[in-house]
């Protein structure tokens, strides 16, 4: 197989399950006590003689650095920098990439990715952004001495298996200056466009060179002027910052998209509790859906406000079962599961409706999704059929299997113990053990467990990192097939969206046949807003892509 980006899906995989789990329907993140009047966060004013214009949006994880050389990929980090520090492409809310410090991003042989930067492109100070800012960025985040594992630059000619390049390197074979605006990206391997943008394009945060040429590299990770830039190539700068409870920023009036109509913004760290009272009371003006997670039984409570706007977001965020195959080798009992469960039920009962049945990793929120996959239906007589079968050719139903669940999540402990009841109506016994997610994830490692549950995002434009990793012999499901090995590789040799859904389908259409893994549902998570916030729409991606055309009306 080809060395993908495997990496950094088993990297990041525990950052990006506890934002996702931390955050979705059901979690109660339980930060430290938060008062929301933490010195350094301006309260909005509601006195209407201030004309000053303060924003403030409600987050439920708290942050490890505001330094974009320490990007981790979590999306709190990733968009409380971004407002500073642009990444070169962003996803809206119609899953289009859409050009922020680039231009473009274009590829002829899924090899050589060429990067326009936006020819008006400017720091804050005057100076204009150029390309060697974008191969500066680079070569520190690729820097041995920074230890930035989580970005996959090993995809890169130049760079190292471990990601990084030797130590005191001055250039990367793969990361090259060709003009001022133009970057030109080399990898070691076919790599599909979308893949590119997603990785990369979304998570380099270019920082500005001609501030930061002369600071010692091994000072970079520890500089305190991230805490507070001076120059800045986004829509705001941040004043202040206390990493467990806010981030406070002032506008930067020299964006070159266009000055910011709201003088200062605030991120709040509060717990997912704390969001419904503070939608309330018009603390929090703003929930984004992957980074402020409004808890399931508060939902009633948000959408009967009458100073908020509600949103759910397109169905990302996946509730998935993984099956050990290496332990539940019989692929009859894994169907037997998958026809036992009434996901149907799951949604209308614990979800509220708010989410969707489907088979496999992919769900309607994918461009690359395929509706003729029908998902398969619950129907118990066939279940029964099939573990009989399996009980005749040896299977032990007196043993029960081990089935391990986030404690954290409490809707899917309920949903949990309903599959449980449904299962041994057939005549398969669940051990149902609720963990913390540390725990969760430790089992999962070492793969010590029958079956397990996790709310997992694939990303709608760029699924193979996490499928890649997910279906192979390493992966949770200890799971191979060359047919699946196949449509993967064949993903990342084109640019055509018509061909790389339909290798999805062949992808999902193994996963329903051999049920390495089941999705139990897809969330459609809430976002919300106050009302006097305009130009503002909370949604599972682009919700920032505009923040400098934000206002308020009192």
């Amino acid at each position: 197989m080809k060395r993908g980006l495997t990496k950094r899906a088993a990297a990041l995989l525990l950052s990006f399950l506890l934002i996702i789990t931390l955050t979705a329907c059901g979690s109660k993140t339980d930060n430290s006590k938060t008062n929301n009047n933490k010195a350094g966060v301006t309260e909005g004013s509601k006195d209407a003689g201030n004309k000053e214009k303060i924003v403030n949006i409600g987050m439920t994880d708290t942050l490890t650095s505001v330094n974009p050389l320490l990007m981790d990929a979590t999306e709190i980090l990733k968009y409380a920098v971004a407002f500073e520090f642009l990444p070169l492409v962003e996803l809206n809310s119609k899953l289009e990439f859409q050009g922020m410090l680039a231009s473009s991003i274009t590829t002829k042989d899924n090899r050589n990715f060429t990067v326009n930067i936006d020819k008006n492109a400017v720091w804050s100070d005057g100076t204009p952004v150029t390309a060697d800012d974008v191969v500066y960025t680079v070569l520190k985040l690729a820097s041995p001495k920074l230890a930035n594992a989580s970005m996959a630059l090993y995809a890169f000619e130049g760079v190292g298996d471990d990601g990084f390049v030797k130590e005191g390197a001055t250039e990367i074979k793969g990361v090259k200056a060709i003009d001022d605006k133009t970057v030109q990206f080399t990898t070691k391997y076919d790599m599909a466009l979308t893949t590119f943008e997603n990785t990369y394009g979304r998570y380099i945060l270019t920082v500005p060179k001609h501030i930061l040429k002369d600071v010692p590299e091994d000072q970079l990770a520890s500089y305190s002027w991230f805490n507070a830039p001076t120059v800045v190539n986004g829509p705001y700068k941040i004043a202040n910052v206390d990493l467990q409870h806010y981030v406070s920023y002032e506008a930067n009036d020299k964006y070159f998209k266009g000055a910011p109509k709201i003088n200062k913004l605030n991120i709040k760290i509060v717990t997912a509790a704390q969001l419904l009272t503070g939608l309330q009371s018009g603390e929090i003006d703003f929930v984004q859906q992957t980074t402020g997670g409004i808890l399931q039984e508060d939902y009633k409570g948000v959408e009967g406000l009458s100073n908020v706007t509600v949103n759910y977001g397109a169905p990302v965020t996946n509730q998935s079962i993984f099956f050990n195959t290496t332990a539940v080798t019989d692929v009859r009992i894994r169907q037997a599961i998958l026809y036992g469960i009434d996901r149907n039920k799951l949604v209308s009962g614990f979800m509220n409706g708010k989410g969707e049945v489907v088979d496999g990793f992919l769900s309607s929120a994918s461009p690359f999704y395929d509706a003729s996959l029908t998902p398969t239906a619950y129907d118990p007589d066939k279940a029964k059929e099939l573990v009989k079968e399996a009980v005749s050719a040896g299977w032990d139903s007196s043993k029960p299997l081990q089935f391990y669940v986030n404690s954290g999540d409490t809707t899917f402990t309920q949903a949990a113990d309903y599959i449980t009841a449904s299962l041994a109506d057939i005549g398969i016994k669940l051990q149902v053990n609720t963990v913390d997610l540390a725990t969760l994830m430790s089992k999962a490692g070492s793969k010590d467990f029958d079956l397990m549950a996790v709310q997992y995002t694939y990303a709608p434009v760029d699924p193979y990192p996490d499928v890649n990793w997910l279906l192979s012999a390493d992966g949770w499901t200890g799971y191979a097939n060359s047919k699946i090995t196949d449509a993967l590789a064949a993903t990342q040799k084109t640019s055509d969206a018509g061909e790389i859904k339909k290798q999805y389908l062949t992808i999902d259409s193994a996963v329903q046949q051999d049920v390495p893994m089941i999705s139990a549902y897809v969330i459609s998570a809430m976002g919300a807003v106050n009302k006097r916030l305009v130009n503002a729409t909370p949604d599972v991606y682009g919700s920032f892509i505009n923040v400098n055309e934000w206002d308020v009306t009192e």
